[in-house]
């Protein structure tokens, strides 16, 4: 099969086809994509194909993100897009393909599910089965960074409310879908009290939505731990990006192989689905690439457009050849393999097992979900928003790198409104009362807030801020710069609804 146009047309007796977007990538991908259309038109699948161009030809022709605008018109146009993987060309500012696909078409979810094919394929956890449900826009992948000072870079992590929920609802109503039984969430809250801590916040006001699923949460370094233990105690587990794109790869990888996983990029008009692999360039063209990822990212892209039977039958044929011992080169076993195979003739085992079901493991049950899933925010008011303060940040390293020194000088350039309250430096508290023995660099944080008493009691006796005007920040600035100090940044300090909206530092 030499072009998709090969299983352009479905049968006559099917229905009218859901017309998708198709790319087969670089390396391995038209191998895997031609394995797995082949797959699919054997299966009757009721689909019809645009295909499209993406990756390093696309880079190397001047698209610094790999994809033309015409490709993006036709991703628009269509429902889902299966994509072979790509390779992104190493330096000249070249942009991940699929981190800009996600992004630009807002392909929030990504789902990764994941399980064991013990003994057919070597794994310590035979009961694994679970799915991981990561954020896929925000946090550090947001990918926001600055070269500071001349010793300190920073990357921002955004984490906003609706990111959280309809990601938090998703993997709900998907664990509800595919008859799931508990949601546990991971998270840094016990460090990132705003960014984690709103996350773990949502997740707790979503949880309570479903009485009939359990729920959970793990602090994320034990909960990795855990997953590399004992998966098999989880079910569904939904959390940051960053974390996802790790346990994900831990998961698969303790299930025995990472080429056998698939995933599913979704949005509110349209999805992405994809093997978790690489393009792997050095066997490309050899016929032995193991295919499976792809077909397990397709039998998704079919539950997600409400073909679930046929989803079910093709991946009981990719378990029944499995179990028959037929595998490509990375699945060999001594034990286990009667066939050795090339990715072509795997792909033609699983079409000959069409309607089987595997015997020893255990049977893809079809999905009850006909439709994808539809995700609908709480509405929201707007909080109230008080600024009380500012953090400044300096690139300074003075005659002694001395934060007394440094302390010493802002006491005087905050002026009469304004009060030095702490300085910080990679977040702990430096001055006043830091300790000698911390470790400096060139980059202080150094917060300001009302000269009047920090905190004051309002009508009802409790304490409360002390407001600070924009006039007093600029007027702050100014005097920093008359001074001599070099500002590169600031941010502003604010109680939201009533509430410290910001985090301390380290021994403030």
């Amino acid at each position: 099969m030499n072009s998709v146009s090969a299983v352009r047309q479905p049968a006559l007796t099917q229905p009218d086809p859901t017309r998708i977007t198709v790319a087969y990538g670089d390396g391995i991908g038209r191998e895997i994509m031609e394995a797995t259309l082949a797959v699919l038109q054997a299966a009757g699948a009721p689909l019809a194909y645009d295909e499209i161009e993406i990756g390093e030809q696309m880079y190397l022709q001047g698209f610094a993100s790999g994809i033309s605008p015409e490709a993006w018109d036709t991703l628009r146009r269509n429902k889902a897009f299966l994509k072979g993987p790509i390779t992104t060309p190493q330096g000249g500012g070249y942009k991940s393909l699929n981190v800009t696909i996600r992004k630009s078409m807002g392909l929030y979810a990504n789902v990764r599910p994941c399980r064991a094919y013990t003994p057919y394929i070597e794994s310590h956890f035979p009961y694994l089965d679970l799915v991981v449900i990561r954020e896929n826009e925000e946090d550090l992948y947001a990918g926001i960074e600055h070269q500071q000072t001349s010793e300190v870079v920073q990357c921002l992590k955004l984490v906003s409310r609706p990111g959280c929920e309809r990601l938090i609802r998703y993997a709900f109503e998907y664990a509800r879908a595919h008859g799931r039984k508990k949601v546990t969430c991971m998270t840094k809250d016990n460090i990132m009290k705003h960014t984690d801590g709103l996350f773990h916040q949502v997740f707790n006001e979503v949880a309570s939505e479903y009485p009939d699923l359990v729920s959970d949460h793990y602090i994320i370094d034990i909960g990795a731990a855990l997953l590399a233990a004992s998966p098999d105690r989880f079910d569904v587990v939904v959390t940051l990006n960053l974390y996802g794109d790790i346990i994900s790869d831990i998961t698969a990888q303790v299930a025995g192989s990472v080429g056998l996983g698939g995933s599913a990029n979704i949005g509110d008009s349209i999805a992405m689905f994809e093997a978790i692999h690489g393009s792997a360039p050095d066997i490309a063209g050899q016929d032995i690439a193991n295919p499976s990822g792809l077909i397990n990212a397709a039998c998704l892209m079919l539950t997600h457009l409400g073909q679930n039977k046929m989803a079910a039958t093709i991946m009981n044929a990719l378990l029944a050849t499995l179990e028959d011992g037929i595998h490509t080169a990375d699945l060999f076993s001594e034990t286990y393999t009667r066939q050795r195979v090339g990715t072509q003739a795997f792909a033609q085992a699983i079409i000959e097992r069409l309607g089987q079901a595997p015997s020893k493991l255990t049977p893809v049950q079809a999905s009850t979900m006909n439709k994808p899933i539809e995700i609908r925010l709480a509405p929201r008011l707007k909080m109230s928003k008080k600024l009380v303060g500012v953090d400044v940040f300096l690139d300074w390293t003075g005659d002694s790198r001395d934060p007394n020194e440094l302390g010493r000088q802002l006491e005087i350039v905050a002026g009469n409104e304004l009060k030095l309250k702490m300085i910080t430096n990679r977040g702990v508290k430096v001055y006043p009362n830091g300790l000698s023995e911390t470790f400096c660099t060139d980059h202080w944080r150094c917060r300001f807030v009302a000269q009047a008493a920090h905190l004051k009691a309002n009508h009802d006796g409790l304490l409360t801020s002390v407001p600070v005007t924009y006039p007093q920040l600029t007027q702050l600035l100014d005097r920093l710069i008359d001074a001599g100090l070099d500002f590169i940044k600031i941010e502003n300090l604010y109680e939201m609804d009533g509430t410290r909206a910001y985090s301390l530092g380290q021994g403030e």
